[in-house]
């Protein structure tokens, strides 16, 4: 709760006009070394240790003194309605290190508790860790300071009572050092007086208990809470409302060491949570969170001790790991009324986030909490947490006048309903944020890829189990369950911090879709999928088989084309040739031009793959052969020509009118092999003694080994392949190199 914030080094004393007197205060062994945790085995007992502070003027200064252990600290004075004017600064000395800290300021504006729960004034404090030593610097800024001041030095305890230690277990072993207690308290020099009693004696004292009239207790406000809680119970409440959310995990008073002999007051009870509001405790942010339930065990001490109040002022806390703390008794499913904004108490809950958040931001997971916390709270009552309420203050707190009502956020800070820069500018800013984590729905909610599916455009598809995966940008505490529909019905529910869930589709075509349920029960839920699960292969409607094509002929190359057609119910993917070589091919590719061995059977193996992930394989094998002009039958005149250029090392040419040349073999395909050139002729191809084709041979460029003429039969047989020549004017003479076949 803040009011001002002080520079950490706003003040330089020049001059010191003040005395402090010290009482029982001397070394210590080191303080406490951090043990302290979340969750502590029993009740911890915690002491404060003062040290009375007396001034001429305006000023005050306490020298570097050892103290007993100590990690918080904080400055109080006799008279809760007396201001401190000015500054208020310290500094500790680390127990760990034994160095001096910075200066820090404490801040002195009001906390928001009632009047009837004040029994001393008050700066907040701050957490400065394990010390054992203090320095102290006031400056009234020309303004008196408050009689009755001293420095209040909490040491949390160290958390290390026996599991299953009853809370009461303390009431006999009360800590002596007790603000309150004439005989414990540091005397003033100039007056005799004990200077640090929590009644001043010129204010009337009220009752223990006594309801603040701007917060009138109900009827229900003597009852204790249900078993289920941290005080005793003494008669019976009604069942706590469900709240339309799930309740957060939260550590209890009784885990975070709360020692219930501090105070035996029983809690007061509205009737309801209408609004949420959300503090700061204005202390370091450099705290661990295994610090953080020894700082809430200091700052409830403070409240009690220092400040007279009759427990902690906040109903929760947070800390910046995210982990909530219960605050004041009397049950966390409860409208127990705390002591942290003047004039709207009751019937609204306090939290504090553990830090200072006026230039800093607190953390996602302090935000989430918060949002999750409120949610619940709220939630038992049937309200928004995104939605606003109208307010009565009970009393004249300094913003609003008694009985004057004013609409308010659900969730809300501590200074939209007091006079306080609570709970600083950025936790502040960070409000509407938090509203909408509490309000949901759930955020950035979209579907990523499907697990073992394949996706084509804007269709998965899959053979068998499918994993749906999913992302949000809402933290997963705020999320209550995951729903995945499935062509409009529920197929699956997993829990809260799931990102996939598992389905098992039939063969078909799906829409696919997962909402997110918001713990306050609003959803999101992202666009129809479509899924095809599909569990038959594709086929090869085409066998795959390989021909001879045109090309450059080498012995170890003979130019082919390998066909196939492959075909699929769903979507076909793709077609992998994996042997002899390895390609792939699109859905819509038939053919592909390669090369094979001559002499050798090679064998072609071909899988095509449907979007699913099915399967299915085919195979077809052949061996090119070449046939030299030596195999050949010849009329006509024919003349042997050399060249490592031809296959084999020879050819044969002729410019003879009706010369002829001739092979026979048993093959399916068939290709002549020809040297071309521009002055290169004519000739005749006849298949089995028919004409088939005139194949001109002239080329502009001279080649080798290239194949002019094909053709393939759809099944192996005897074939006879005949050329003629033309002698063409001019240009008669043709160079024939070989005949490759397959078989």
């Amino acid at each position: 709760m803040k009011r001002r914030v002080w520079g950490t080094a706003a003040v330089v004393v020049a001059a010191v006009t003040g005395v402090v007197v010290f009482q029982g205060m001397h070394g210590t062994d080191g303080g406490r070394d951090g043990k302290d945790a979340t969750r502590v085995s029993g009740p911890v007992r915690t002491e404060v240790h003062t040290a009375a502070v007396t001034a001429e003027g305006d000023r005050a200064e306490i020298a570097q003194q050892d103290t007993d252990a100590f990690s918080l600290v904080g400055l109080s004075w006799t008279k809760p309605s007396a201001e401190m004017p000015g500054t208020v600064q310290v500094r500790a000395r680390s127990a760990r290190t034994g160095a001096w800290g910075s200066w820090i300021s404490l801040d002195t504006g009001g906390h928001g508790a009632p009047a009837e729960e004040s029994r001393r004034g008050a700066t907040e404090p701050a957490w400065v860790g394990p010390s054992d030593g203090v320095q102290a610097r006031v400056d009234g800024q020309g303004s008196p300071l408050p009689a009755g001041m001293r420095l209040e030095m909490v040491d949390p305890g160290a958390g290390e009572a026996a599991v299953g230690t009853d809370p009461v277990a303390y009431a006999t072993d009360a800590p002596t050092d007790i603000p309150g207690d004439p005989s414990s308290e540091p005397t003033d020099t100039a007056t005799g007086t004990a200077t640090g009693t929590d009644t001043p004696v010129d204010e009337p004292t009220p009752s223990p208990g006594t309801p603040s009239p701007s917060d009138p207790a109900p009827p229900s406000a003597s009852a204790s809470p249900s078993p289920s809680v941290s005080s005793s119970p003494t008669a019976t409440l009604p069942p706590a409302p469900a709240s339309n959310a799930p309740q957060p995990p939260i550590v209890t008073r009784a885990q975070w060491g709360a020692d219930e002999s501090m105070n035996d007051e029983a809690p007061e009870y509205g009737t309801e949570i209408k609004a949420v509001f959300v503090h700061h405790t204005v202390d370091a942010n450099t705290y661990t969170c295994a610090d953080s339930a020894a700082l809430v065990r200091a700052i409830r001490t403070y409240h009690i001790k220092s400040n007279g109040w009759k427990d902690i002022a906040y109903n929760f806390l947070v800390d910046k790991c995210g982990t909530i703390f219960e605050g004041r008794k009397g049950g966390v499913d409860r409208p127990v009324i705390g002591a942290h904004n003047p004039g709207f108490n009751t019937n609204t809950a306090g939290i504090a986030v553990l830090g200072e958040y006026s230039s800093i931001d607190a953390s996602d997971a302090a935000k989430a909490s918060v949002a999750r916390l409120a949610a619940w709270k709220l939630g038992q009552y049937g309200h928004d947490p995104a939605g606003k309420v109208d307010l009565t203050a009970g009393l004249d707190n300094g913003k609003f006048k008694l009985g004057q009502t004013a609409s308010f956020y659900r969730i809300s800070g501590h200074r939209d309903g007091y006079a306080t820069e609570c709970p600083g500018d950025k936790l502040y800013a960070a409000l509407p944020g938090i509203r909408t984590l509490a309000g949901g729905p759930v955020t950035g909610l979209a579907l990523k890829a499907f697990g073992q599916a394949g996706v084509s455009g804007t269709n998965a598809y899959t053979k068998g189990p499918l994993t749906v995966n999913w992302a949000i940008t809402s933290p997963t505490s705020l999320v209550k369950r995951y729903e995945v529909i499935v062509d409009g019905k529920v197929a699956a529910t997993p829990g809260p911090t799931a990102t996939s869930a598992s389905l098992t589709l039939a063969a078909g075509t799906h829409t696919v879709a997962v909402r997110a349920v918001h713990i306050s029960g609003r959803t999101a839920v992202t666009p129809n999928a479509t899924v095809v699960a599909d569990t038959t292969a594709p086929a090869f409607t085409t066998k795959p088989s390989v021909t001879l094509t045109t090309g450059t002929v080498n012995t170890t190359a003979v130019p082919v084309t390998l066909g196939w057609k492959a075909t699929d119910a769903a979507a076909l993917k793709e077609v992998r040739l994996t042997s002899p070589s390895a390609h792939t091919y699109g859905p819509t590719t038939y053919t592909a031009a390669l090369t094979s061995n001559s002499g050798t059977a090679t064998t072609w193996s071909m899988t095509g793959y449907d979007r699913a992930g099915n399967t299915s394989t085919a195979t077809t094998t052949a061996t090119p052969v070449i046939l030299q002009e030596t195999s050949t039958t010849r009329t006509g005149t024919w003349t042997a020509k050399s060249s490592t250029s031809y296959l084999g090392g020879k050819s044969y040419t002729s410019s003879t009118k009706n010369a002829s040349i001739s092979w026979t073999f048993t093959g399916r395909s068939a290709a002549w092999v020809v040297s071309r050139a521009g002055t290169s002729g004519q000739a005749y191809v006849y298949v089995d003694g028919v004409k088939t084709a005139t194949v001109d041979l002239a080329f502009s460029t001279t080649k080798y080994r290239d194949v002019a003429w094909t053709k393939t039969w759809s099944a192996s047989a005897a074939h006879t392949i005949k050329i003629v020549v033309v002698a063409t004017t001019g240009r008669p003479t043709i160079t024939t190199d070989a005949l490759v076949y397959l078989k």
